[in-house]
C-alpha cells in the first residue's frame, strides 16, 4: 500500500502527506529532523513516530545539528529517561554522531543541502552524468552516517524530493510536488 493510500488513516498522517511528503527541503534543520524522523521509525510504525514527533522536537533542541552535536553522555542519560520520545540508545547516539557529521559537512559544503546536491549526480569516464542510484546513495550515507539502511535512506530521499516515488501518480499531491521542482525531477542534469 503506498502512503498516499495509507494517510488517511490518521490526521496526523494526512497532514505530513498533504504538506510535507516528497516537497523539497533546502534548511539543514529541517533535514535533520526529516534524517531523525526515518532513524526513529525503524521498527516502528510511521504514525508512533510522526505522535512523537513535538517530544522529539522538544528532546532535540528543535532539530538543530548544532546544539545536538555538543550532547554529552548526560544528555544521552536525560534522553534514555524520556518516556515522551523514542527512547533507544543506538538511535539516540545516531542522532548525536548524525549532527556532528553533518556540522563538518557544513564546514566543507556551506550546508548539508549543498552536499546533497553535490553528491546527487555521478560522473561517468567518458559520459554525460546521472543521477545517483538509491543503492548508491546508500553507499554513500553508510561512508558517513550511522543507522542508515536501505529502507531509512531511501525513504529519507524521498521525503525531501531527492529520489521519485514519494506519492503515487494518481496523488492530487503529485502535481503540487512537481511544481515545486523535487531534485529527482532534475534528472541526470541534462
Amino acid at each position: 500500500m503506498s502512503y498516499c493510500s495509507a494517510a488517511s488513516a490518521h490526521p496526523i498522517l494526512q497532514a505530513h502527506h498533504d504538506e510535507e511528503h516528497g516537497f523539497p527541503v533546502q534548511q539543514d534543520n529541517k533535514l535533520f529532523e526529516c534524517l531523525m524522523l526515518e532513524i526513529n521509525q525503524a521498527g516502528l510504525s510511521w504514525l508512533t513516530v510522526m505522535k512523537k514527533r513535538e517530544a522529539l522536537r522538544n528532546a532535540y533542541e528543535n532539530f538543530s545539528c548544532q546544539k545536538v552535536a555538543n550532547f554529552k553522555e548526560q544528555d544521552v542519560a536525560r534522553l534514555l529517561q524520556d518516556s515522551a520520545i523514542i527512547r533507544n540508545r543506538l538511535k539516540i547516539r545516531a542522532a548525536i554522531f548524525n549532527a556532528q557529521k553533518i556540522c563538518e559537512i557544513k564546514k566543507s559544503y556551506g550546508s548539508f543541502a549543498a552536499w546533497l546536491e553535490k553528491h546527487r549526480l555521478l560522473e561517468q569516464k567518458g559520459k554525460n552524468t546521472r543521477a545517483r542510484s538509491r543503492e548508491e546513495w546508500v553507499g554513500l550515507f553508510r561512508q558517513n552516517f550511522k543507522f542508515v539502511g536501505f529502507e531509512i535512506v531511501g525513504e529519507f530521499l524521498m521525503a525531501i524530493g531527492h529520489l521519485q516515488g514519494a506519492h503515487i501518480k494518481k496523488c492530487p499531491i503529485y502535481e503540487r510536488v512537481l511544481a515545486k521542482k523535487p531534485p529527482w525531477l532534475m534528472g541526470d542534469g541534462r
